[in-house]
């Protein structure tokens, strides 16, 4: 109909679930410092040096599950700043719990869209992208909704600083090569290695990898670097 405006292909489920205590006690007291709420066509500029209150390479986190591996990655790495963004409102409540517990600076948590985030963060203003373990959607039909195609690939790359990495992983051996034509297809991108990578050392393995690792998929690591 005339005057209206198509709504965008999301690339999740939006997702609610019952929060613990612990999970709800970690939001109502950190929420208001750690987190971010995305609106849709939001498109006011989000900079990473005032979000965190100082000027460090900052990684972004896109899609992270109940958060352990985020927690543990950021702990490890005080150097930098992550920004972590999901739409499970439990795994936000056990992020922000695991933050508080591990008293987290570094660490802020987003909780909608990841690429109306992305949108509003500046050109060439990350360190690092990563997306561990996104949702395959592995029907034909639901391909238009998965994270890893070329317009958001773009986009990625675009928030890249020249010689940022792009690290995805999956356990899905059709997605893995639909994301490695994906990427290799991106002009400015340019693979670390001759095809997939090996696991590094700074991915944390995580439960839901390990399952899968039980059940015989295969891990499939992708890294690439801003030209």
């Amino acid at each position: 109909m005339e005057g209206t405006t198509a709504r965008p292909v999301r690339t999740f489920h939006p997702r609610r679930g019952r929060m613990s205590n612990r999970h709800a006690d970690a939001f109502a007291e950190l929420w208001p410092a750690l987190g971010i709420t995305i609106e849709d066509g939001d498109r006011s500029p989000l900079e990473p040096a005032v979000l965190f209150e100082r000027a460090a390479p900052t990684v972004l986190e896109i899609g992270f599950g109940m958060g352990e591996s985020t927690a543990q990655m950021a702990a490890a790495d005080p150097g930098r700043d992550y920004l972590a963004v999901e739409v499970h409102t439990p795994g936000i409540g056990n992020l922000l719990a695991l933050a508080g517990e591990r008293g987290l600076t570094n660490l802020r948590v987003a909780h909608g869209d990841a690429m109306e985030l992305v949108r509003r963060l500046p050109e060439g203003g990350l360190d690092a992208v990563h997306t561990f373990f996104p949702d395959p959607w592995p029907k034909a039909r639901h391909h238009k909704r998965r994270l890893i195609q070329p317009a958001h690939v773009a986009l990625l790359r675009d928030r890249l600083r020249p010689g940022g990495l792009f690290h995805a992983a999956t356990d899905w051996a059709h997605y893995a090569d639909a994301m490695a034509g994906t990427l290799d297809g991106d002009p400015g991108l340019v693979n670390l290695y001759d095809g997939y990578a090996p696991r590094p050392e700074h991915r944390p393995l995580t439960k839901f990898e390990q399952r899968g690792v039980r059940a015989g998929r295969q891990i499939f690591d992708l890294m690439y670097r801003r030209r």
